[in-house]
């Protein structure tokens, strides 16, 4: 495809067999022997008009037919609640895939992606993707949602969050948490069904217009990542830009799903560090750093799967707009 000069919001999918092409929308690869996959790259960024949901109980996760495999959810739940009682079963956006609204090439039209949502909670997920016996629950499928239909895969989320001396957020996990203790990550979270009312597919029926479900939700994929942010680096929220959607990154061990965003903060580097000191979900995390774009690449190497992945899926964004300057030039 041929670039134009415009700078309209591109997405790019993975997808075996094609290149990247940044700021194009195309299929494209998986990249080889890295500990992620992307699932959805947006390298120009959505807004949330260009981003909706489809919401319904056919993205839940499907049982597995092997018995023994479903009732070991159970068990290993019940083995972690020995030995930590205080465990909440709360409920998650399952993440079921994606379509495309606007895939005809045209200049003239904003691309928009829709995200395909059911409903999991944090038992079935440690059941399933923190379960020693994960790669069990996968199906043999080039097609992702095939593939996982089996897992919990709730959907988090992560940001990365730019400082106004150019500097990335990246925090460092406490060693009491349960998923990569003492790894490198950026602030994030997941999007919450409670946030919405929502504690079963029937609660989005009590909605008097159908669309009124999916819009909600689109809107609290957006504001969870300023309350993700603002939690755990413990910035005001008015220092925040609007973010934007940069994709999905899905890593390759356990196969967790994460969509990513870009936000620029108002404060510096030593302001960030200040408030850090107080942030309501500092309990998470041991440090905060500031650090420049090359420093970054090189702690990716201690980062999960998944947030490597966000990583790249900013690269791609910075090479896009490269890539837009030069042709405007």
């Amino acid at each position: 495809m041929s670039r134009e000069k415009n700078q309209k919001r591109k997405i790019v999918t993975k997808r075996k067999g094609k290149g990247i092409g940044a700021g194009t929308m195309e299929k494209a690869v998986d990249v080889s022997c890295s500990p992620f996959k992307i699932l959805i790259a947006s390298p120009s960024g959505l807004t949330p008009s260009q981003v909706s949901i489809a919401f319904s109980d056919k993205y839940d996760r499907i049982p597995h037919p092997d018995s023994s495999l479903e009732d070991s959810i159970t068990e290993i739940w019940n083995q972690r609640l020995q030995t930590n009682s205080s465990l909440f079963n709360g409920k998650k956006f399952r993440y079921g895939g994606f379509t495309f609204l606007s895939e005809g090439g045209s200049s003239n039209e904003d691309p928009h992606v829709r995200l395909h949502l059911g409903l999991t909670d944090y038992r079935t997920f440690v059941g399933t993707n923190l379960s020693p016996l994960w790669e069990r629950f996968l199906v043999p499928s080039e097609d992702d949602s095939i593939s996982c239909q089996h897992s919990s895969s709730p959907l988090g989320n992560g940001a990365i969050v730019e400082t106004s001396d150019g500097k990335i957020v990246l925090l460092k996990r406490s060693n009491n948490v349960g998923e990569f203790p003492g790894h490198f990550v950026f602030p994030g979270g997941h999007p919450e069904p409670q946030e919405l009312g929502i504690e079963s597919h029937d609660d989005a029926k009590g909605f008097a217009d159908p669309n009124t479900i999916d819009e909600k939700l689109s809107q609290e994929m957006f504001n969870s990542i300023i309350r993700e942010v603002v939690e755990e680096i413990g910035v005001p929220p008015e220092s925040l830009c609007n973010p934007v959607f940069i994709g999905v990154s899905r890593r390759e061990l356990n196969v967790r799903p994460a969509a990513f965003f870009f936000m620029k903060c108002s404060l510096d580097s030593l302001e960030i560090q200040k408030l850090y000191t107080s942030a309501q979900d500092g309990y998470e995390s041991t440090q905060l750093y500031t650090v420049p774009l090359v420093d970054v690449e090189n702690m990716t190497l201690k980062m999960p799967g998944c947030h490597h992945g966000g990583f790249y899926l900013y690269k791609l964004m910075l090479q896009a707009a490269n890539d837009n300057n030069i042709t405007a030039d």
